[in-house]
């Protein structure tokens, strides 16, 4: 990015006065395709540029096709400073690169889709303090933030179907399995995502030692404190495109009428977080913004099941409701979206 330090423009002003206006910075992968189809059809945004060094010139609609007669933007590799939000759609590593090598005026709030803001010993950059960007745990917060660090989905999956019992402080030590499609890993090639390795296979990766597993720690103990519970995670590759499934064991006495309860009560007031009555399953979820959660007991352990799309709440839909709240939309705005239920 260096070599851009020195490439801004005026934005072409076209938005309307309700409008806010948005940049995003790596619009070539699967989650700046995922934000372009969100913010293009978003009632109160106008899109100024979307930023790729790789496709520069380029129609947004020749890389991702299904956009062909949905917009005429143009990648460009220049950035424009005159916008209100700027997404990070890059990889892990690649914010802070970007943050650091291009001076981004303070007067516009930055929402980032990589792990490197996330911690809390890792939120600050210059003038830049990040919140961690889960609104069913920090929404206060958000409303009020000028940087948001993007929760990783995995994260997102699995801290949805704890934080209620982290609330009430009953969590103990949680055993979890998760599954994921294949857009979790980004667009590159690789041994484990192309389609012969892929289809009619699963394998699990990173057992104990996923790298969202320190920001589901950090979550659970900003509600609970830090009493030395423990996530032990063991993620899966799935078989699918998009899509999480997770599973987490935790010990618990309560009854589960009352379990129940303490979900229902805590994601009242959540448009996305939804407890359910029957047991869930991934199309339910796949191409929406919403969380479901099931919960059942056997003896004194419950299993609670939680499943999000992984491009969507456990990326860029997540990303575009933050943006709602921090600038006092309706938090659902531009999300109303079908799940591919058939």
């Amino acid at each position: 990015m260096n070599e851009e330090n020195n490439s801004y423009i005026s934005a072409d002003s076209q938005s309307s006065l309700e409008s806010i206006r948005v940049g995003i910075i790596g619009g070539a992968g699967y989650t700046g395709g995922e934000m372009i189809r969100l913010l293009i059809n978003h009632p109160t945004v106008s899109v100024s540029f979307i930023h790729s060094t790789s496709h520069a010139g380029n129609p947004v609609s020749k890389i991702h096709a299904d956009l062909l007669g949905e917009t005429g933007l143009v990648f460009t590799d220049r950035l424009q400073i005159d916008i209100d939000v700027l997404f990070l759609c890059v990889g892990h590593g690649d914010a802070i690169k970007f943050l650091s090598a291009n001076k981004i005026p303070d007067t516009i709030k930055v929402i980032d889709l990589s792990q490197d803001f996330r911690l809390t010993a890792n939120s600050r950059i210059d003038n830049r303090v990040f919140v961690y960007g889960l609104p069913e745990l920090n929404k206060e917060a958000i409303k009020t933030a000028q940087n948001i660090a993007n929760p990783g989905c995995f994260a997102t999956a699995i801290q949805l179907g704890l934080l209620p019992l982290a609330k009430a402080g009953v969590l103990g030590d949680v055993y979890t399995t998760g599954i994921t499609g294949s857009t979790g890993a980004g667009q590159g090639l690789g041994a484990t995502s192309h389609f012969s390795w892929r289809a009619n296979n699963i394998q699990a990766y990173k057992s104990l030692q996923h790298q969202h597993i320190n920001e589901i720690q950090q979550s659970l103990t900003q509600l609970q404190g830090n009493d030395g519970m423990c996530v032990n995670f063991v993620p899966w590759r799935g078989d699918f495109t998009r899509g999480i499934y997770i599973s987490s064991i935790i010990d618990c006495g309560l009854p589960l009428a009352e379990i129940k309860q303490l979900y229902k009560t805590y994601y009242s007031e959540q448009p996305f977080t939804l407890v359910s009555d029957s047991m869930i399953d991934l199309k339910q979820v796949v191409n929406t913004n919403k969380c479901l959660l099931f919960i059942e007991k056997q003896g004194n352990k419950i299993v609670v099941h939680s499943a999000i799309d992984n491009l969507l709440k456990g990326a860029c839909g997540q990303a575009v409701q933050n943006m709602n709240l921090i600038f006092g939309f309706d938090e659902k705005s531009g999300l109303k979206l079908k799940a591919n239920f058939f």
